[in-house]
């Protein structure tokens, strides 16, 4: 399907934005000794695909920190009874979580 007037795809974020997001996000990580990571990256990973569009349709981020935080747990007891060795796969888990949490909007 070929759009005619405009741009059918596009982010409409903006620099100053994400700077701010990731910073807010470094410094509760940092305060917290990491616990509220998975909070931070929620917030980052919202900010991202709420300023995304697809084929004219507006992405949603559905995900909460309660939601990561527990496989972030899971993942955490994987790491440890494999002696890390599952932690080369937590970012395909966590790509995977953030794909099932991303829906199309109104």
């Amino acid at each position: 399907m070929e759009m005619k007037y405009g741009r059918n795809s596009f982010f409409d974020g903006g620099l100053l934005s994400l700077i701010g997001w990731n910073i807010l996000g470094s410094i509760v990580t940092v305060c917290t000794l990491g616990i509220l990571y998975p909070l931070a990256l929620c917030w980052v990973y919202g900010w991202k695909i709420n300023h995304t569009v697809i084929e004219g349709r507006r992405l949603k981020f559905n995900g909460t920190a309660m939601g990561l935080f527990g496989n972030w747990i899971k993942w955490l007891f994987f790491m440890i009874i494999t002696i890390g060795i599952y932690g080369f796969w937590v970012s395909i888990k966590l790509e995977d979580w953030r794909v099932k949490n991303t829906t199309f909007g109104n």
